[in-house]
This record gives structure tokens, sequence and C-alpha cells, in this order.
């Protein structure tokens, strides 16, 4: 039965001030969820003597913890997504079930990597890219990640749900309790108790079981969920994990592109660069996250007021929200821009000592990059469709960078152009999927305002 929706404030308040009050705790979380991986990173580039192959091994693990974290996006942002587009329509009670089914697929999925994952650990690393000198890292970083799955994706992959609950400052303590505890845990772990690269990993399952923790609680023991979960709801309800499964499968393969694109990256570098290659390449995707992480939060962040408007029919006001936010992403974009330009070598050495590699990631850096300022077109597009109920679309924009461009690139330039082909594909494939994002959502545009009604504020019945 339909219910006048918790969210109605998401139709009538000031677009600005939604934007704001929803995104800016979805950024610091997101910023403080990037301090994750770079601050192992940091610490782990840093080991005495090991450092650059060290990190090297995380490079490699990291085709593998984006795939892990695609299953918590397929669950996660599906159902968020279903969530926020229940509530526009006032029907909270099926709100409530999106999330009970989000809870259950995430556990079973999070069982079966761990067991898979770890049984067939050395297998995938070879294929990932790892060396005899690198493999013996990666795996001792990799195994407890792994056996962590379930806290990680209840962390993550269920942390959109609190903003599509209405409480996004909530999703954010999540992503700072995790943090924090992580950060404070690497250096003891790390180098106190001279753990060295399994300290970092120890360090973040731990801090990622108290941020599940912290999550579950809000749903099944705080008096402030508008979508208070009993036991007794964790029912399975197959209509209902297809819908989550319709709209999370573009994001999740938008992140199993990326892992795959991270394959043959690595398998280039190690190629054409040697191990210290796909080093720097992760130094430079980890110096990326900084400024791509605020971006995720932000679209994240907006995607329940997207999603509320959408199933409101407000279609004036969803296209103002993705102008505005279109613009905040590039603001912040051009900052990281500026950053990466102005100062590489600061930049890459705080995350190795190692002059060889330095050298390879602050050349790679700025070649790679070189078009950052305008993926904002298609991050926002991308983000829209998710919000909007339309995965297909979400899921065209997402690939065409990850998969339809990216991938010819890596396999085609290096044949040409040796290394350096590696960082030319960057630029290559953000120039065409911008184009053909900007061409789609000026289409969709054009197509809503067809549609567009005129908008009255929501009255309290």
């Amino acid at each position: 039965m339909s219910t006048i929706s918790p969210n109605a404030s998401l139709g009538e308040e000031k677009i600005s001030r939604l934007i704001f009050r929803y995104s800016v705790p979805a950024i610091i979380g997101q910023i403080v969820n990037m301090l994750y991986s770079v601050v192992d990173r940091i610490y782990i580039g840093n080991i005495p003597h090991v450092g650059g192959f060290a990190i090297t091994g995380v490079g490699i693990t990291m085709p593998i913890t984006m795939i892990v974290t695609g299953f918590g996006m397929l669950v996660g942002i599906g159902a968020a997504a279903n969530i926020s587009l229940s509530f526009g329509r006032g029907d909270q009670s099926r709100a409530k079930k999106y999330l009970a089914n989000g809870i259950l697929g995430i556990g079973v999925i999070s069982v079966l990597i761990a067991v898979l994952g770890n049984l067939f650990a050395p297998q995938i690393m070879r294929i990932f890219g790892a060396t005899d000198t690198t493999l013996p890292f990666a795996l001792t970083y990799l195994r407890p990640i792994l056996f962590g799955t379930l806290f990680n994706l209840t962390a993550f992959g269920l942390n959109g749900c609190i903003s599509s609950d209405g409480n996004p400052r909530r999703g954010m303590m999540t992503m700072i309790i995790g943090a924090t505890i992580n950060i404070i845990l690497d250096p003891i772990f790390i180098f106190v108790l001279d753990l060295g690269i399994a300290g970092a990993a120890y360090a973040t399952v731990l801090s990622q079981i108290a941020a599940s923790c912290w999550l579950l609680f809000y749903f099944f023991g705080s008096k402030k969920a508008n979508m208070r979960l009993h036991f007794s709801d964790l029912k399975v309800d197959f209509g209902i994990v297809k819908e989550i499964l319709a709209i999370g499968s573009a994001p999740f393969l938008m992140q199993v592109a990326s892992s795959m694109v991270q394959l043959l990256s690595n398998n280039a570098l190690l190629t054409y660069g040697g191990d210290l290659a796909i080093g720097a390449m992760a130094v430079i995707t980890s110096i990326c996250s900084v400024f791509i992480m605020p971006i995720f939060g932000l679209t994240h962040g907006t995607q329940p007021i997207l999603g509320y408007n959408f199933g409101a029919g407000n279609y004036d006001r969803v296209r103002q929200i993705y102008r505005q936010v279109l613009l905040w992403v590039t603001g912040i974009l051009l900052v990281g821009y500026a950053g990466i330009m102005l100062f590489p070598n600061a930049l890459v050495r705080c995350f190795s000592s190692d002059p060889a590699l330095s050298e390879i990631a602050v050349q790679g850096m700025r070649t790679y990059l070189f078009l950052l300022p305008l993926i904002g077109v298609q991050m926002v597009s991308s983000s829209y469709y998710q919000s909007v109920g339309k995965p297909v679309f979400a899921m065209v924009i997402g690939l065409t960078r990850q998969a339809l461009f990216l991938v010819p690139a890596f396999l085609i330039l290096p044949r040409f152009y040796g290394l350096s082909g590696v960082w030319y594909a960057g630029p290559v494939a953000d120039f065409l999927s911008v184009a053909l994002s900007a061409t789609l959502i000026s289409f969709e545009f054009k197509k809503i305002r067809k549609l567009e009604v005129t908008y009255e504020p929501a009255r309290a019945a």
C-alpha cells in the first residue's frame, strides 16, 4: 500500500541545497573510503628494501578487488536506486523489501567470493600479471582481503541505502569509522608488529568489520531508520532480486570491464616496462582516485534526489539537477588536473621512494590523465541513468571507456609506441567516451522534455 514518502523534501527543497546536503556527506565518505587503499599503498610503497615490488604486488591485486567491489555495487547500487524510486512513488513498504533482499544478496555473494577466491588465488594472480618476484606479495595481501569480503561488501555495497533512506550523514560516518580505524592500525601492523604487507590487509579487514557493524545497527537497531528491519523481514523475493540486479548490473559490468582493462594494462606494462611499470600504474591510479572518489560521492549522493524526482515526474527538476551536478564534478576535476600537472613529482613521492618507479610514474601520469577534466560528462551521465532506472544506457555509457575504447587502445597503441602507447590509451579512450556520452544524454533530455509536466510542490495530506 502506498504511503507518503518520508523523503518528500527531495521534490520541494532548493536543488543546490539538496545537492549539498546529500552529496557532502557522501563525498566525505568516499574520500575517507579512498583512504583504505591509498593509505595502504603509501605505507606499503615505503616498506624498506621491498617497497617497489610490494606496491607492484598490490597493483596486481587491484583487478580482483575491483571485481569484488563490483559485486557490492551490483547489489548495493541496485537496491539503493530502487529504494529511491519507491520513495518517489510513495511506496515505503516496497523500499523495505529492496533493502532486505540486498542484505541477503550481499551475504550469499560474499561467501562464494571468499571460498572460491582463496581457492584459486595463485592461478588468478598469474593471469593478472604476477611474476615469481611479485606473486608472494600479491598473495600475502589478497588472501586476508578475500576472507573479509562479507564485511567489505556490507560496509561499501549497502552504504548507499542509508542515503536513500534519507540519512546521508549516517552513511558518511560508516566510511569515516572504517577508514579511521584502518589509518590507525596500518602503521602499527605494518611497522610496529613487523607484519609487512600482510599487516595492511589485516588492518583493512578489521576496519571493515567495524564499519559493517555500524551500518547493520542502523537498519536493525536505530530508531532513526525509516526502513527499520527485523530478522523476519529477511525473506527472498525473486521479483525484487531481479529488479535490484537489473539496475545494479550497469555499475557491476563497468567494474568488471575495469578489471579486464587492468588485466590488459598489467600485461602490456609488464611486456613493455617490466614489474615496476605495473607499480607505476598503481601509483597513478591511486593519485587519480584522490580526485575521482569525491566525484563518486557526489554522483552517488545525488542519486536519491534524481531517482525521487524522476519517479515523481518532476522532469524539469531532473534536468536542473543533472546540470548542477556536472558543474560541481567538472570543478573537482579541474582542481585535480592542476595538481597532477603542476606537482607530479611530489604526488608520486608520497607512494614510493624508488627512483626508477617514480620516473616511470611521473612520465606516465601526465599523459594517461591528459583529458581528465572532460570525463565528468561520462560519469554524471552514467550515474543519471542508474538513478532513473535505465540500466542499459548506464551500462553503455559506463562501458564505452572501460571496454569499447580503452581495450582496443591497450591492444593497438603499445605495438607502435611501446610503454608510451599504454599511457596514450587513456586520453584516446577519454575523448571518445565523452563524445558518445554527451550525444546520448542530449537525446535523453530532448525525450524527457516531451514528458515534462508542470511541477507543483507536494503538500502534506
